[in-house]
């Protein structure tokens, strides 16, 4: 039998440390940069057909896993400059279940993959460039009605990346790819 929270959920749900340190931010902002080449080789060599498979019963498919991840590490990428410009501004949530069956969910993969190597070169740039200071700056969220420091959204985005690449490996053991 299979656990639908585990599929769900393959790394776990994202917990903050109590206290974000100076590591915990360099270990995220490393597999920030990272994750468009870890994802492009973990997708580099599957079909289409595997591309179109959902990865849990209910999910996305494997395509769509990907297509969403540029669609919200641009999000991410836009929100960390509104917040490092702004004084806690107030973001702008969005559908990412609607957003995930948009025609554009049906692209290639290399669209997005390109997209994510882009973005995440200049998401790592601004990362590195960021002082302590920076990272205590807010944006505010309307949905959990809270400002959240880029500290904790930049280890937020490091397990957003995890979590959807877990999903496609923890698909590819089970379905021997």
């Amino acid at each position: 039998m299979i656990d639908i929270e585990l599929l769900k959920y393959p790394i776990g749900k994202f917990t903050s440390p109590e206290k974000i340190t100076q590591e915990h931010l360099a270990e995220a902002i490393e597999e920030i940069k990272a994750l468009p080449k870890y994802l492009e080789s973990t997708v580099k060599s599957l079909s289409e057909e595997q591309l179109d498979t959902p990865y849990r019963p209910g999910g996305w498919t494997v395509r769509q896993v990907v297509h969403h991840c540029s669609d919200s590490h641009i999000n991410a990428f836009v929100r960390f400059k509104l917040a490092l410009t702004e004084n806690n501004p107030t973001i702008k949530p969005y559908d990412e279940a609607a957003w995930a069956n948009l025609g554009d969910s049906k692209l290639p993969i290399e669209i997005s993959i390109g997209i994510l190597k882009n973005i995440h070169f200049k998401w790592g740039l601004i990362l590195d460039q960021m002082s302590p200071e920076d990272f205590e700056k807010t944006y505010f969220h309307p949905e959990s009605q809270k400002s959240v420091p880029l500290k904790e959204v930049a280890l937020m985005y490091c397990w957003h990346g995890k979590h959807h690449l877990a999903h496609i490996q923890s698909l590819m053991i089970r379905e021997n790819w």
